[in-house]
């Protein structure tokens, strides 16, 4: 039965003052203020570590200045200072001043120690190196030095006397200096015992006029001030290699006189030390092997690394420094700038940057930003000045804060999380359960009570917890009443829906009567035509599910093939033809009451008329699944819409469509599933086979389920 619609279209709600929902407020203040008191407390944290920082750079700018100024005083730096335009490898390679005044080129440890400190070698890739350098005293003589080392075989010597020097080891030496170039060929001339550990000899310099000779010209005369040595150890560089063809660590120390430079040292009273042209003044040299077109050393190879040079020293400089050198007692001197570069790979956010420039401090914290520092060398001093950028030591706490407010973003979102959590989960039903709580007060009170309780619901906020308890004492409060408002509606149609069902379960055995009695001069079928119109009167009344909901029906043993086997015999008398169905041949019983059974398949028999495709079959068939017993009932004929498979068997509906269809109520199936589900069977439609099948499952006897 339809319970009748009792609300209205709009339920009238009571309005609540900000009273009734102050304890939302409190709770949403709480979350408010925790937000605020995190953001608080990060931005004092900002001050104070900004003010750490500050501090922190003031020590840290000292600490630049001295180690900038520590490795300016070191040889490597004065080589650097002395040399301020070197800032990468120039090939040919140019002539650098030395922190020394001269180099004792004659002793191999010696020299090679002294270009190891100052730092001036060039090295390559193969592990070779080269300083060439002058001395910073014009009086030690016009002389550029060449010093480093190679990798090369046992070195062959040239014999004294000898004019051939393509099957010796030698060493082939170009400068070029104002436009004109002087080229020197320097055999290797063994000197010393020939079983000593250290290979050592002398390069005698020759001019090479025959650019690439072969031979020395017969007449051939070394220069005088040309000086040259060779030391190559005994020990290979490959432990693996043959002691015979193994290459050795060759170092070399050439001295080359510069016929310019002595001479403007004795032209002048003051003569200009370094030379003005020492920047253009270019130097190669080559160390070729015996009829070995190669060289095994040449100064022009590519991939050389260069030394420290003043450009170097910006890397200890933070970003916005500035460091600046000057020559003291020269303010007309261009001084020399270095800047700190710029890490991109660490970036601070913007606003972040803002916040903290803003950020007050105590005045104490204040770093003195200007250092300055005098550096002692053999060409005079030199004035180093360190400006700090305050806003360097922001931008590095700019990039900590940014990684941290990640933190704090974090913070922030989980105690937004927490709020919403609270506000889904219990604020927002506190405040449902409150309009609505007021709503039952407001409208039981008000008139036409039965019109607007229909309306009012609350059973979606159920649950377990607290307010869900509330909600489900509510909801079953609010039932109650409705159900008070309904129950005389309701009593007042039950019993004209129980006449109601009783006439229409008087129709079946009347219509079979009806097929008995077909004669109209039969007595008995005129009283049977009388019943029919009494109960037509009652049938037409009202709906029979409450008269069929309070039906008894007694379940019993019952064999099924026996009883399908009757139904499908007298199926004509119920007005149903050609209905067929296969005995199984032995007993099978089930769970049952046979009157009301028989109603089920009579009902089902009669839907499957109507829907059946005119001269087909209508067949039974019984299958047994041991706990349970099938009855399908098939015919062929249009299938039922998918929508209304489970909804076939609904009071009302009939031919697939929701009410009264070509003059049935719809009730037919709706009174087999209910006798059914008190026999404690099942009902379901299905489409297959071209047509519709009606599925009855039933219980088996107790006997047969043990």
């Amino acid at each position: 039965m339809k319970v009748p619609d009792l609300s209205l279209p709009r339920i009238e709600m009571p309005r609540l003052g900000l009273v009734a929902f102050r304890r939302r407020i409190i709770v949403r203040a709480v979350f408010l203020l925790l937000a605020v008191a995190t953001l608080a407390l990060a931005g004092v944290l900002l001050k104070d570590e900004k003010e750490r920082s500050l501090r922190s750079y003031d020590a840290s700018l000292g600490k630049t200045l001295a180690e900038v100024s520590a490795r300016l005083r070191h040889p490597a730096g004065q080589l650097a200072l002395l040399n301020p335009g070197r800032s990468q490898a120039q090939v040919p390679l140019r002539p650098l001043l030395l922190p020394y005044g001269a180099l004792d080129f004659d002793d191999q440890f010696k020299a090679q120690q002294a270009v190891e400190t100052a730092g001036c070698s060039v090295q390559y890739p193969d592990g070779s190196s080269i300083c060439v350098a002058i001395g910073n005293n014009p009086y030690a003589g016009g002389f550029i030095y060449l010093v480093g080392s190679f990798q090369a075989a046992a070195l062959v010597p040239r014999e004294r006397g000898a004019l051939s020097i393509s099957d010796v080891h030698r060493a082939r030496i170009s400068l070029t200096q104002g436009g004109e170039t002087t080229r020197w060929i320097a055999p290797f001339e063994r000197l010393g015992d020939p079983d000593a550990p250290v290979m050592r000899g002398r390069l005698t310099g020759f001019l090479d006029e025959r650019e690439n000779a072969e031979a020395l010209p017969l007449l051939a005369t070394p220069v005088r001030d040309f000086r040259g040595w060779l030391w190559q150890s005994s020990r290979c560089a490959d432990p693996a290699g043959a002691i015979e063809t193994c290459a050795r660590r060759t170092t070399f120390s050439i001295r080359l006189p510069v016929e310019a430079y002595r001479l403007a040292l004795f032209g002048n009273r003051r003569p200009a030390w370094p030379p003005a042209d020492l920047e253009r003044t270019l130097v190669h040299l080559q160390m070729l092997a015996p009829d070995n077109p190669v060289p095994l050393f040449d100064s022009n190879a590519p991939g050389a690394t260069v030394p420290l040079a003043l450009s170097d020293l910006g890397d200890a400089l933070l970003p916005g420094e500035t460091l600046s050198i000057r020559k003291a007692g020269r303010p007309d001197a261009q001084a020399i700038t270095l800047r700190g570069k710029t890490d991109n790979a660490q970036r601070s956010s913007p606003w972040l940057s803002r916040l903290i420039a803003r950020l007050p401090v105590d005045p104490g914290a204040a770093p003195q930003l200007t250092r300055r520092d005098v550096i002692g060398t053999p060409a005079g001093n030199y004035e180093v000045t360190l400006q700090g950028n305050a806003r360097s030591g922001e931008r590095t706490l700019g990039i900590i804060a940014t990684r941290m407010s990640w933190s704090v973003g974090a913070m922030l979102a989980a105690i937004g999380l927490a709020w919403l959590v609270i506000e889904l989960s219990l604020l927002r039903r506190v405040t449902v359960l409150t309009r609505r709580a007021a709503a039952v007060s407001y409208n039981v009170n008000a008139p036409n009570v039965e019109q607007r309780i229909g309306g009012l619901d609350v059973s979606d906020l159920r649950g377990r917890d607290e307010l869900g308890i509330l909600a489900g004492a509510l909801s079953d409060l609010l039932q109650r009443v409705k159900d008070d408002v309904q129950r005389e509606s309701i009593r007042t149609r039950q019993e004209r829906d129980m006449w109601h069902a009783v006439g229409h379960e008087i129709m079946s055995p009347l219509q079979s009567l009806m097929v008995l009695h077909p004669d109209a001069g039969d007595s008995s079928h005129r009283y049977v035509q009388r019943m029919q119109q009494a109960v037509k009167v009652l049938y037409s009344q009202a709906s029979p599910s409450e008269a069929l909901q309070a039906a008894a029906l007694q379940v019993g043993a019952l064999d099924i093939d026996r009883f399908l086997s009757h139904v499908a015999a007298n199926a004509h008398f119920a007005g149903v033809a050609d209905v067929r169905y296969a005995p199984a041949g032995a007993p099978l019983l089930v769970r049952a009451d046979e009157f009301p059974l028989e109603d089920v398949v009579t009902h089902i028999l009669r839907n499957a008329d109507r829907h059946r495709t005119p001269g087909t079959p209508i067949t039974i068939s019984l299958a047994d699944h041991g706990a349970t017993a099938s009855v399908r009932i098939h015919n062929q004929g249009p299938p039922i819409a998918q929508e209304l498979l489970a909804r076939v068997f609904d009071y009302g509906v009939s031919g697939g469509e929701s009410g009264a269809a070509g003059g049935q109520r719809g009730q037919g199936l709706f009174v087999a599933r209910t006798y059914m589900s008190k026999m404690g069977g099942t009902i379901e439609a299905r489409n297959e086979d071209g047509g519709v099948s009606i599925v009855l499952a039933l219980q088996c006897g107790l006997e047969r389920q043990r």
